[in-house]
């Protein structure tokens, strides 16, 4: 009897690492060069604009122990809840700002003039999770941003409209990193 419980704990123990490891926050680049251990990091914030209540931002880490430093693009977003009101952001490297203006410049010029017989989606993903694009559904394209990889409350819709002001910030964004 002991061992089938040890067993069935043993289990349990896994089960739950193993879903705890899936849910993780994936970081970019310049997350994990902040979030080094024994450094003096400074932060500086460059606004650029906002569309659809998402800021986007230029970074600027400096770690001043060894003076070597990075950039990046940040979105952040106020979700507002029925109790709560909570900030969702997300940051892309530098290296992933080109495929995310030529992502939105095909969706734009390739992608919406097209009709989908099917539910279709069509997605940019970085390595923190940030997510960007649309989907066919109702005889329309929709568009979007996905903030945080595993949180619902982090999705911005965006109009059609609003697919232009976004790249054109973020072009902004891209002479400043």
């Amino acid at each position: 009897m002991k061992k089938h419980i040890s067993v069935l704990g043993l289990l349990l123990i896994i089960a739950t690492t193993s879903f705890a490891q899936t849910k993780e926050k994936e970081l970019s680049n310049a997350e994990r060069f902040s979030a080094k251990a024994g450094a003096l990091i400074q932060k500086e914030f460059l606004e650029i604009g906002s569309v659809k209540d998402v800021k986007i931002s230029v970074l600027y880490f400096t770690d001043l122990v060894t003076n070597t430093k990075q950039s990046a693009l940040k979105f952040e977003y106020e979700s507002v809840g029925k109790y709560s009101t909570s900030t969702k952001s997300a940051i892309l490297d530098t290296d992933e700002v080109d495929g995310l203006i030529k992502s939105i410049k095909i969706i734009q010029d390739k992608i919406f003039p097209t009709t989908a017989s099917n539910y279709t989606e069509v997605s940019f993903k970085s390595r923190g999770g940030f997510e960007a694009g649309c989907f066919w559904s109702k005889a329309t394209w929709s568009t979007y941003l996905k903030l945080e990889k595993y949180d619902k409350d982090s999705y911005v819709f965006l109009s059609k409209k609003d697919f232009p002001v976004l790249l054109g910030l973020i072009e902004q964004a891209k002479i400043k990193l």
